[in-house]
């Protein structure tokens, strides 16, 4: 009788070990299976966060066009309204400022830096530009677009067919004035000429 009890309980003892022993190589289990889940959300998550950022650095150059309500032309309005004269660019200030810069000259050829918020459209103020000493070159410039038909606005719209305008200005090449218009699309610039008579936008192909 004896010897049932202590075989009986040794028989207990081993199960009682045995199960121990699987619950815990169970939970070990359970424990690696969690491990490996979580380190395989974590190498999702930073795979995503990866392509977010390779997704910001793409259109780190589109950041002021893609926010802008004002376009070129609206801020060239806004300034000649503020500061009547003659608009010879428009230019969207990226480094920082986020805002345009449209230079007009006045009748008496003094230059004005208007600067324009790209949200609203209204004008932030308006700088005489101290070094405003037109040389030959500019003055040749300013005397054509006084005579002609595609005012600074009108090319900016003119061009704005071929994408999102940033910057309008003057060029003279070999001797014939037009305006100069960078734009984007879809992530790529392009640059174009527009004639001051026609209004005809033909590409900039001088860097070529």
């Amino acid at each position: 009788m004896k010897r049932n009890i202590v075989i009986a309980t040794l028989t207990a003892a081993a199960l009682a070990a045995g199960g121990t022993v699987a619950a815990f190589a169970a939970g070990n289990d359970d424990a690696t299976a969690t491990q490996r889940q979580a380190h395989t959300t974590t190498q999702v998550t930073a795979d995503r966060d990866d392509s977010a950022d390779d997704r910001d650095d793409d259109s780190d150059d589109r950041t002021a066009v893609s926010g802008t309500g004002v376009t070129a032309a609206d801020a060239i309005a806004a300034a000649l309204k503020h500061t009547p004269g003659t608009a010879v660019s428009a230019d969207l200030d990226d480094d920082g400022a986020d805002v345009w810069e449209v230079t007009v000259v006045k009748g008496d050829g003094t230059e004005y830096d208007v600067r324009v918020a790209p949200d609203s459209g209204k004008v932030l103020g308006a700088q005489r530009d101290a070094d405003d000493d037109n040389d030959g070159d500019d003055r040749a410039e300013l005397a054509a677009v006084k005579g002609a038909k595609t005012d600074a606005r009108e090319a900016a719209l003119a061009a704005a067919a071929k994408g999102t305008v940033t910057e309008v200005g003057l060029d003279d090449d070999r001797g014939t004035v037009a305006w100069s218009v960078d734009t984007v699309k879809d992530g790529k610039q392009g640059e174009w000429k527009v004639a001051l008579d026609s209004g005809k936008v033909t590409q900039d192909r001088e860097d070529d």
